[in-house]
């Protein structure tokens, strides 16, 4: 089977900067993501969950998406502001996908 490489870019974010992050990602040309919740973890101002939130403050999600290695920096760079402002983590890590032409 033919695998493809391509690079995940992994965000964790705070629930209400998602509407900036998503059209910040439509402004990058990034064709598709997904949004996750995040129940509980652990950083580094210790272990935290979601437990009894009653609205968006506080409350974290994954959002992922999978592109081109030359779309990443370009991507990183238009998101640069929403990370260092806010409570968000950012991962990249290399994969392999099996249909290429989706990303």
């Amino acid at each position: 089977m033919d695998m493809h490489a391509k690079k995940r870019i992994d965000i964790v974010v705070e629930a209400p900067v998602l509407r900036r992050l998503e059209a910040l990602l439509d402004e990058a040309g990034v064709t598709g993501y997904t949004v996750l919740p995040a129940l509980a973890g652990r950083g580094h101002h210790g272990d935290w969950n979601r437990e009894g939130l009653a609205g968006n403050a506080g409350r974290m999600l994954l959002v992922f998406c999978i592109v081109d290695k030359a779309r990443v920096e370009p991507i990183l760079e238009s998101l640069q502001g929403i990370i260092t402002r806010h409570t968000a983590i950012l991962t990249v890590t290399d994969i392999e996908v099996i249909r290429g032409d989706h990303f």
